[in-house]
C-alpha cells in the first residue's frame, strides 16, 4: 500500500510539473512550484529563457503526455507516452529512451521510430553510462553515431536524464531532413525532465529507490492537484481516483445533490464488493452540519467507511471505503477533512469550467454561423441560420423574424399568420415606446399582460403563452424584429439574455447588409439588362447608320448591299451573310454582296456564298411574300440544292442558317442568308427577329438605291448626250478629253465642246453649270447651244462670252450660273486666244520639260450680271506644248477634308507632260481618283497639244 501511495505521489508531482510549464508559457514567465519540491525549481531554471521558443500546441502535447504517463500502470507504458509525444512535437524520425541498468549501461528501454530496421538497430544498442555527455552539445557515444549514420540523420539530439547529479537514462532524437530548431530542442529538454520524473516515480535507474512519503504529504499533494483542476473534463472521475489512491482507500464514490435533497451517484472506483459495503449516504440536508462521518460497513468484514461532505452548501458527498484493519486514525480524518475542502473546490471549479465551456462553445457556434451568414450576404441564409440557432439556444419551437418595410413589418421567417404579425407589431410598438430602455421585451404571460390587451384576441388566436421580442437595430435604423415564443413562465438566464442580445445585433447588421447587397445585386442586374438592351439598340442604330451612310455617301446599290451584309453579321454575331438578287431574266438569285466575319473563312465559304440559287426551287417564296423567314435544317437545305446544299455538312454538325426576305409590299427585292457555324451561337428567335429588322431596313435602302440608280442613269444619259460623240481631228493638234461623272445624283453638270472655225482655227469651250440634277443638265444644254450658235458670229473668245452672258441672263433660272472658258487655237501658227467667265485658269505646259504657265483672263460667270465685258489673253503654243482645261470639281475633290488642289494637279501634269493629249487627260483624272476615290462632283479635263 505504501508503494502505491508513493507512486501516486510522484505521479501527482509529475502532473504539477507539467502544468507549471504550461502555465509559464501562457503567462510569459516562470512560476515557482511548491516549496516542498525544491527539485522542481531546479529543473525549472534549466529552461530559463527557452520557453518562449515552444509553441502553445507543443506545450499542450507535452502536458498531455505527462498526464498520460502519470496515469500509466507500468514504466514502459509511461516511457512510451513521453517518447511518442516528443517525437510528434519535434518532428523526429526516431526517438529512443535509455534507462541505466544494474551494470551501469544504457540499453534502449523504449523506441518510437518510422523505420523498423532502425528501430531494431537502436533496440539492440547500448553504451556505458560513463559515455553519456554531460551537456547536450557533447560528443555522441559510438553506438549512437552508428545508428545516426545508418539512419542518415541530418541532426541528433542526445539529452542526459539525471536526478541529483546521477544519470538515470537518456533521450535521443534523430531527424533525416533538417536540423532541429531551438524550440524543438527546448521541447526535448522538457520531455527529458518528464522522463526523469517518470523514472523517479517508478524507482528505476541506477538504484534510485522510491522516496517514502507519508499520508499527510500524499493527501496534501492530491488536494493541491484537485484544487488546480488537473483534468477538468473528467472532474468527478479525478476526485474519486485521486482520493482513493491518496488515502489508501479500497474504494471511493462521489455523490452530487439531486432533486429535493437527494443524492445521485456520479463517479466511483474500486471493486464492486468494497463499493457495496458502503452504507447509502443520507440527503445533503442531514450532512450540512456533519462534515465527516466514520462508520463501520455492514458487510461483516470489518471494513470502515468515511463519508465527507464537500463544501458548504454541499456540492457533493465523498465516500471512502477502507479495507479491514486499515481504518483511518483521527489524524488521518483531519487530513481527509482538508482534502475534502480542496475536492469541493475542484468540483465547483469543474462545474464552472463546464458551464463556461458550454457557453463559450455555444457562443462560438452562433457567432461563427452568423459570421458565415454575413460573409455570404444572403438574406435568406442569414435568417434561416438565425432561426435555427435561436431555437437551439432557447429550446424554442417557434421563432419568427420580421423585417421592416416602411411603416409595417413583413414576415421573413415563421408562420407569418396575421395574428402573430399583429402581436409582433404591438411588441415593436412597446419596445420603442414605454419599454424602450429595456431593449429586449420579455412577456412571461402573454394572455394576462396588460400591455398586450389591445391584441388579446390575436394572442389567443396565435396560441401565444410567453413571448420574447428583440428589436433588430443597425446603425440607428430599425431593421426588424426577432420574436421567440416560449412556454408560460419560462425565465431567461443572464447568459441567454446577453447572448441573444449579441446575436440580435449581429443579425440586424447581417440582415441590413444582406438587404443592401441584394438591392445592389438587383440594381446591378437591372443595370446590366439595361446596358444589354442599350447595346442591342446601339448595334441596331449603328447598323442603320452604316446602311444609311453607305447609301448617302455613295448612292451606290453595291455599297448599300455590302453595308447590309456587314450589319447582319455584326448584329447577329454570325459567321457569314450573303444577299442574293434576281438576275435580269428573273429566274435566278445571284449573289450581289457577302460578308465573312473571319477572313480565314472567306476562301472555304466562297462556293457557299457565290453559288446562284434557282427561284423556282425556293419553297419559301410564299413565306417570303408574307415577310416570314425560312429556317434551314439539313433536310431542307438538301432539298433546296445549289448553294444551300453546301450547308448540309455544317448543319449536321450543329450550325444554323436562316434565309430572310428583303421585300417591299409589292415585290421580293432580295434574300439575306445568314450562317452561324458555331453550335454555341445558334440563330434563335431573337437573332431571327434582328435579321428581319435588318432586312426591313435593307429593303428600304435597296429600293431607294435602285430608284436613285435609275435616276442617275437617266441624268448620266442626258449629260453624255450633250457631250461630243468624238474628238476633233485637226492637223497639227492632238486633242484629248475625259468626263468623270459623280456617283451622286444631285450635283451640277459639266460640258465641253469643239468646233472648227471657217479659218481653220479650233474653238474649244469647257463649262460647269451650277444647280442640281436635271436642272443643271438643262443649263448645260443651254451653254452648248449658245456656244455652237454664237461661235461662228463671234470667233473672238471675249466677244463670245459677252454674248453668251446676255443669253444666260435671260434663260437661266434665278440664282443659277455657268462658269466657262473659251479658247481658239491656230494649228498653223500656234496662236492661242483665251477668255474666262469665272472658270479655273488654263494651264500651259511648255515643251522640253519647261515650266507650266497659266492663262487667267478676268471675267464674271455667265448669268450673274448683264453687260459684262471679258478679257482676252493671247499666247503662242510651241510645238510639243499643251493646254489643259479643267472644271473646279477636279481640284476640289476631297479626302478627309483635304482637297486635291492645284499643287497636286501641277505635279500630275509635270509627271505626264510627255504623254499624248488623251493619255495626259486620263493620267490627271486617275491621279485625282487615286487621291479622293469616287468623285463627289462631276469634273472634266480637256488637253490640246500642238504636234
Amino acid at each position: 500500500m505504501k508503494l502505491v501511495r508513493a507512486l501516486d505521489r510522484y505521479r501527482i508531482e509529475l502532473q504539477r510539473f507539467v502544468d507549471h510549464f504550461r502555465a509559464a508559457s501562457r503567462l510569459g514567465h516562470e512560476s515557482s512550484i511548491n516549496a516542498r519540491a525544491d527539485h522542481h525549481r531546479s529543473m525549472s531554471n534549466t529552461f530559463q529563457g527557452e520557453m518562449e521558443g515552444i509553441s502553445e500546441q507543443a506545450l499542450e502535447a507535452l502536458a498531455q503526455a505527462g498526464r498520460r504517463a502519470a496515469a500509466e500502470p507500468g514504466l514502459d507504458e509511461a516511457l512510451r507516452a513521453v517518447a511518442e509525444a516528443i517525437g510528434e512535437v519535434a518532428g523526429a524520425d526516431a526517438v529512443a529512451v535509455r534507462v541505466v541498468d544494474a551494470e551501469g549501461a544504457l540499453p534502449v528501454r523504449s523506441v518510437v521510430c518510422r523505420s523498423e530496421a532502425l528501430a531494431a538497430e537502436l533496440a539492440g544498442s547500448s553504451f556505458p553510462a560513463t559515455d553519456l555527455p554531460a551537456e547536450q552539445s557533447g560528443t555522441l557515444p559510438p553506438a549512437v553515431q552508428r545508428a545516426a549514420r545508418r539512419a542518415r540523420a541530418a541532426d541528433v539530439v542526445l539529452l542526459p536524464v539525471k536526478i541529483d547529479g546521477r544519470p538515470l537514462g537518456s533521450l535521443e532524437l534523430m531527424r533525416t531532413a533538417t536540423a532541429f530548431g531551438p524550440g524543438e530542442r527546448a521541447a526535448a529538454q522538457v520531455a527529458a525532465s518528464h522522463l526523469g520524473l517518470v523514472l523517479r516515480a517508478f524507482g528505476a535507474g541506477n538504484g534510485a529507490g522510491r522516496s517514502a512519503i507519508g499520508p499527510e504529504g500524499v493527501l496534501a499533494l492530491a488536494g493541491d492537484a484537485l484544487g488546480a483542476q488537473l483534468d477538468g473534463p473528467r472532474g468527478a472521475e479525478d476526485v474519486v481516483r485521486v482520493a482513493a489512491r491518496a488515502s489508501g482507500a479500497e474504494a471511493a464514490s462521489l455523490w452530487e445533490p439531486g432533486e429535493e435533497g437527494s443524492l445521485v451517484l456520479v463517479a466511483s472506483t474500486g471493486t464492486a464488493e468494497a463499493l457495496s459495503a458502503a452504507p447509502p449516504p443520507a440527503g445533503t440536508v442531514s450532512l450540512e452540519h456533519e462534515p465527516l462521518r466514520l462508520e463501520a460497513s455492514g458487510d461483516g468484514l470489518a471494513r470502515t467507511t468515511a463519508t465527507l461532505t464537500l463544501g458548504q452548501p454541499p456540492v457533493g458527498v465523498l465516500q471512502l471505503v477502507f479495507a479491514p484493519g486499515n481504518s483511518p486514525s483521527q489524524r488521518d480524518l483531519e487530513r481527509l477533512g482538508t482534502f475534502a475542502v480542496r475536492a469541493a473546490q475542484a468540483i465547483r471549479a469543474g462545474e464552472r469550467a463546464r458551464t463556461t465551456s458550454l457557453e463559450l462553445e455555444r457562443s462560438r457556434a452562433l457567432l461563427v454561423v452568423v459570421g458565415q451568414a454575413i460573409a455570404e450576404l444572403s438574406l435568406a441564409h442569414t435568417i434561416e441560420t438565425a432561426v435555427t440557432r435561436v431555437s437551439e439556444l432557447l429550446q424554442a419551437d417557434r421563432v419568427a423574424i420580421y423585417l421592416s418595410d416602411g411603416n409595417r413589418l413583413q414576415p421573413e421567417a415563421g408562420s407569418g399568420a396575421g395574428a402573430e404579425q399583429a402581436v409582433a407589431e404591438r411588441l415593436l410598438e412597446l419596445a420603442f415606446g414605454p419599454l424602450r430602455a429595456q431593449g429586449m421585451l420579455h412577456v412571461t404571460d402573454a394572455r394576462a399582460d396588460l400591455q398586450l390587451a389591445p391584441v388579446r384576441d390575436a394572442v389567443v388566436e396565435a396560441q401565444i403563452d410567453s413571448v420574447l421580442a428583440v428589436p433588430l437595430v443597425a446603425r440607428e435604423e430599425l431593421v426588424g424584429l426577432l420574436t421567440v415564443y416560449l412556454p408560460r413562465g419560462r425565465e431567461l438566464e443572464s447568459n441567454e439574455t446577453a447572448l441573444l442580445s449579441a446575436l440580435a445585433s449581429q443579425l440586424a447588421v447581417a440582415a441590413q447588409n444582406a438587404q443592401l447587397h441584394e438591392r445592389t445585386e438587383r440594381l446591378a442586374t437591372e443595370r446590366k439588362d439595361a446596358l444589354a438592351a442599350e447595346r442591342t439598340s446601339a448595334k441596331r442604330l449603328r447598323a442603320l447608320y452604316e446602311i444609311s451612310r453607305s447609301f448617302a455617301q455613295s448612292l451606290s446599290l453595291d455599297a448599300t448591299l455590302e453595308a447590309v451584309t456587314g450589319a447582319a453579321v455584326e448584329l447577329l454575331v454570325a459567321d457569314a451573310a450573303v444577299i442574293r438578287m434576281q438576275d435580269e431574266r428573273g429566274d435566278q438569285l445571284v449573289a450581289r454582296a457577302s460578308h465573312v466575319a473571319d477572313p480565314r473563312l472567306e476562301e472555304p465559304l466562297r462556293p457557299l456564298l457565290e453559288r446562284d440559287q434557282a427561284i423556282d426551287k425556293l419553297p419559301g417564296r410564299r413565306l417570303f411574300r408574307m415577310g416570314r423567314p425560312l429556317v434551314l435544317d439539313s433536310a431542307a437545305a438538301r432539298r433546296l440544292g445549289a448553294s444551300y446544299e453546301l450547308l448540309v455538312p455544317f448543319l449536321e454538325q450543329g450550325a444554323t442558317a436562316v434565309v430572310v426576305p428583303i421585300a417591299t409590299s409589292a415585290e421580293l427585292l432580295a434574300t439575306l442568308t445568314v450562317v452561324s457555324l458555331d453550335p454555341s451561337r445558334r440563330l434563335g428567335d431573337e437573332q431571327i427577329e434582328t435579321a428581319l429588322f435588318v432586312a426591313g431596313q435593307a429593303a428600304l435602302a435597296i429600293s431607294n438605291a435602285r430608284l436613285t440608280q435609275e435616276r442617275k442613269d437617266f441624268v448620266d444619259t442626258m449629260q453624255l448626250s450633250l457631250l461630243p460623240r468624238g474628238l476633233p481631228e485637226v492637223e497639227g493638234l492632238d486633242v484629248g478629253a475625259v468626263y468623270e461623272s459623280s456617283a451622286r445624283v444631285e450635283v451640277g453638270g459639266d460640258v465641253y465642246d469643239f468646233l472648227t472655225l471657217p479659218d481653220g482655227q479650233l474653238a474649244v469651250v469647257l463649262g460647269d453649270a451650277s444647280g442640281h440634277g436635271i436642272a443643271a443638265t438643262a443649263d448645260m444644254a443651254l451653254a452648248k447651244f449658245a456656244f455652237r450658235s454664237l461661235v461662228r458670229l463671234y470667233p473672238d473668245p471675249a466677244d463670245l462670252l459677252a454674248q453668251a452672258n446676255e443669253v444666260a441672263i435671260g434663260e437661266l433660272a434665278g440664282g443659277n450660273f455657268v462658269t466657262m472658258v473659251c479658247v481658239t487655237i491656230d494649228p498653223v501658227t500656234g496662236t492661242v486666244r483665251a477668255a474666262r467667265a469665272g472658270h479655273p485658269p488654263i494651264r500651259v505646259l511648255q515643251p522640253g520639260g519647261g515650266t507650266i504657265d497659266s492663262l487667267a483672263p478676268g471675267g464674271l460667270a455667265l448669268g450673274v450680271e448683264a453687260g459684262q465685258r471679258y478679257e482676252t489673253e493671247e499666247t503662242t503654243l510651241e510645238p510639243g506644248a499643251a493646254l489643259c482645261l479643267y472644271t473646279d470639281g477636279l481640284v476640289e475633290a476631297r479626302r478627309d477634308g483635304d482637297q486635291y488642289g492645284e499643287e497636286r494637279l501641277l505635279r500630275a501634269l509635270a509627271e505626264g507632260r510627255d504623254l499624248s493629249a488623251q493619255a495626259l487627260a486620263e493620267h490627271v483624272v486617275e491621279d485625282a481618283r487615286a487621291f479622293a476615290g469616287e468623285p463627289g462632283d462631276d469634273y472634266a479635263v480637256v488637253v490640246i497639244r500642238r504636234t
